[in-house]
């Protein structure tokens, strides 16, 4: 029972349920989104924006990063980029094959992982190209928002929005075909009889892929 316990403290620490509580606001968002309450939904993404600043400033001042936590938020990331681009495909905002593009190549990195997972190896160090990529998006789907939510600022957001989008779908694709190439490096190394292992450097952060 000690080490269930033990177990429970390590989940349910405050910078953890500060990410369940980013992760159950993306259906609320997501609802937003399709209902056209733009304004509402923008209000939700700040919200997350501030307890993802909160919860990774908590978890460094109270010594509680943990492995939970390095992938919730990359995963509430996701989420959101992905309820963004699917809610402003439906009202017909953005075109489909954009949502395509993007979820195709986090696809291919799910693929990925399990190459490398049935070679013994964890994920690979997350390259700067995918942190820019994610960057623009979470620029380009706001904007987009914005514009939609105010017409005075329409001239101005959509344009921009769309730029950022684009450039962003591109350096996406640009970063996985840097992990395509990493993972067909990491997999042509010699066999290590140690077990399983990861090619990611201890000191690497998960999310921003």
């Amino acid at each position: 029972m000690d080490g269930v316990g033990a177990v429970s403290s390590r989940v349910w620490t405050v910078p953890n349920v500060l990410s369940f509580f980013r992760l159950a606001l993306v259906p609320v968002f997501l609802a937003f989104v399709i209902a056209g309450e733009d304004a509402l939904a923008l209000l939700v993404l700040v919200v997350s924006s501030v307890t993802d600043f909160l919860d990774g400033w908590l978890a460094r001042k109270l010594n509680q990063v943990s492995r939970l936590g390095q992938l919730l938020d990359p995963a509430a990331d996701r989420l959101y980029i992905f309820a963004a681009l699917v809610g402003l495909a439906w009202r017909e905002v953005i075109p489909w094959w954009l949502v395509a593009v993007i979820l195709a190549r986090d696809v291919m990195l799910a693929v990925l992982g399990v190459i490398l997972a049935n070679h013994g190896y964890g994920p690979l160090p997350v390259h700067h190209l995918g942190k820019v990529a994610t960057f623009c998006l979470f620029c380009a789907l706001p904007l987009l928002m914005l514009g939609e939510a105010f017409d005075p600022l329409a001239p101005f957001s959509l344009p921009l929005g769309w730029a950022f989008a684009l450039w962003g779908a591109f350096l996406y694709w640009w970063a996985g075909i840097v992990y395509i190439r990493e993972t067909a490096r990491v997999i042509r190394l010699p066999a290590d009889d140690s077990g399983p292992h990861s090619d990611r450097l201890d000191h690497e952060e998960v999310d921003g892929a």
